[in-house]
């Protein structure tokens, strides 16, 4: 049974372990960053702005929870994705920085909240996001139908993408989200097929995969995207072997980044990988046939998603021409 969030007593998670699972851990050094992947500490006006909306209407970001680099920049813009189904995940990804245990109940307010937030921020295309609940019979999908059709509702205009769990062993989950008829549904594969064990030990490569194939097949007309992150010991013939899977179940979109460190419980990284060595890859990636692909060192499924998405849209355009 759904557990309601309670607006006056809500569950307290300040001050308690943010990953009790790694705990016992040993503890990884963090490699210094190189100098392509600094960036400056949040200052400006408008990220002051993006941060009081944020927190006057009780929401939760993919950009805080998960120490996005680029928040600052994003921020500043009025660029925020929002994290609904709460701030604790069901799973315990070796590379996520997002709080891990026993979820709260869901806010039933969220979908008017963040479409609120929409309005008042003018944006053109939002990116929602969540935590995984494997706690809930349909894994949350409910939840973005709701968010996604509150926001039809307030802001009609704005384009809409939604950045999906894997909904595993949650029947007709997946369809219902479909349906919901977001402009452009992502869901990330985050590492190659050997790597899953260690990184990403809840979830699993061929039903990740066959989750972006299965939304293709339901609606041809919805963008699909995924991303890779890389340093984490992959080598380049399995990220290109990856990119082959993923034009095979027909994702228009890819996102390659640097593996960013968050704590040293966390899994360590492997290397940085060079600019050039991104460069290359966003080479390989177009001539696989993607309609759009982002491949930077700061890369990250959301960012300049508003701006990526009119290249998205144009390159279909110019490619059904």
């Amino acid at each position: 049974m759904t557990v309601l969030f309670d607006a006056k007593n809500p569950v307290k998670t300040t001050g308690s372990v943010r990953h009790p699972e790694k705990q016992k851990r040993p503890d990884s050094p963090i490699l210094r960053k190189p100098s392509w992947i600094r960036v400056k500490a949040p200052t400006s006006k408008g990220y002051a702005e993006t941060r009081k909306i944020v927190k006057d209407k009780g929401l939760v970001t993919v950009c805080e929870e998960a120490a996005c680099p680029n928040i600052g920049e994003c921020w500043e813009k009025s660029h925020a994705t929002f994290m609904i189904l709460g701030e604790i995940c069901t799973r315990a990804c070796a590379f996520c920085n997002v709080r891990t245990g026993l979820p709260t109940g869901l806010d039933l307010e969220e979908p008017a909240k963040i479409a609120e937030a929409v309005v008042e921020m003018k944006l053109q295309h939002v990116v929602i996001t969540s935590v995984d609940r494997d706690d809930l019979a349909d894994g949350g999908a409910d939840h973005f139908v709701n968010v996604i059709n509150a926001i039809r509702v307030a802001s009609p205009a704005t384009t809409i993408e939604i950045l999906t769990p894997d909904f595993l062993r949650k029947d007709g989950a997946l369809e219902a989200v479909i349906d919901a008829k977001a402009d452009v549904f992502n869901h990330n594969l985050e590492t190659v097929p050997r790597l899953y064990l260690s990184i990403r030990p809840g979830a699993r490569y061929y039903h990740s995969m066959r989750l972006l194939e299965r939304v293709k097949e339901r609606d041809p007309k919805q963008f699909t995207k995924s991303g890779l992150m890389v340093g984490l010991g992959e080598t380049k013939q399995e990220v290109m072997q990856v990119m082959d899977d993923m034009r095979s179940a027909g994702i228009d979109f890819l996102t390659i980044g640097q593996y960013l460190q968050p704590t040293r419980k966390h899994a360590p990284v492997d290397r940085f990988v060079t600019p050039d060595e991104f460069k290359a890859y966003e080479t390989i990636a177009r001539a696989k046939g993607f309609l759009m692909v982002s491949a930077t060192p700061l890369t990250r499924s959301s960012y300049h998603a508003d701006s990526d998405f009119a290249q998205l849209r144009a390159a279909r355009q110019a490619a059904n021409a």
